[in-house]
């Protein structure tokens, strides 16, 4: 009884309040080949399934951008080994950057205390070199101090009333961009 309670209650909610229920999937893919764990994670986010597939370098005491991948003012594959992939079956535009339902890898490139998301229409290669001429587009990020330091890079995404956001986060570092349906 208390539980059909709480599922009317919740359901209510979020009937009422337009509320977006996220449900997250994080699969183990292989171990990697310098001790980096590849993992594929999915979302749904307002109807969509979004999945990025990566390598989840670990700092290991090291300093990113400076010990690890001095990335500065460069594109940077956003992971370790192969380069990392992003699967939608629906349009999502991040800014004004249109993304049609496919696959893609992401990149960024770090410059001044600013980043930007590459979306890059190559697909199945390793992380280096980046592909130049192949990119969709770019859009810049919000560059922050994550809520807590990872040991471990992670991606991640957060649902928003407006659609979600895109986190990266490394050492203390938090790189964001928001994204849209449709």
């Amino acid at each position: 009884m208390k539980r059909s309670i709480l599922a009317v209650a919740l359901a209510a909610t979020v009937l009422t309040f337009g509320v977006s229920l996220q449900a997250q999937k994080t699969t183990p893919m292989h171990p990697g080949k310098a001790g980096s764990p590849h993992e594929r994670t999915e979302w749904t986010v307002d109807g969509a399934s979004v999945a990025i597939e990566y390598g989840r370098p670990y700092l290991k005491g090291r300093t990113p951008g400076k010990d690890v991948d001095p990335y500065e003012g460069r594109e940077w594959r956003t992971g370790a080994d192969e380069a990392t992939t992003l699967k939608t079956d629906k349009a999502l535009k991040f800014g004004t950057l249109s993304v049609p339902a496919g696959t893609y890898t992401i990149y960024t490139i770090p410059t001044g205390g600013t980043w930007h998301l590459i979306v890059s229409k190559k697909t199945g290669q390793w992380g280096v070199p980046y592909p130049k001429g192949e990119d969709l587009g770019r859009v810049p990020m919000t560059v922050g101090k994550a809520p807590a330091a990872a040991e471990q890079l992670t991606i991640s995404v957060q649902d928003t009333p407006a659609g979600a956001t895109l986190h990266i986060d490394w050492g203390t570092t938090r790189a964001s961009v928001p994204f849209t349906i449709g």
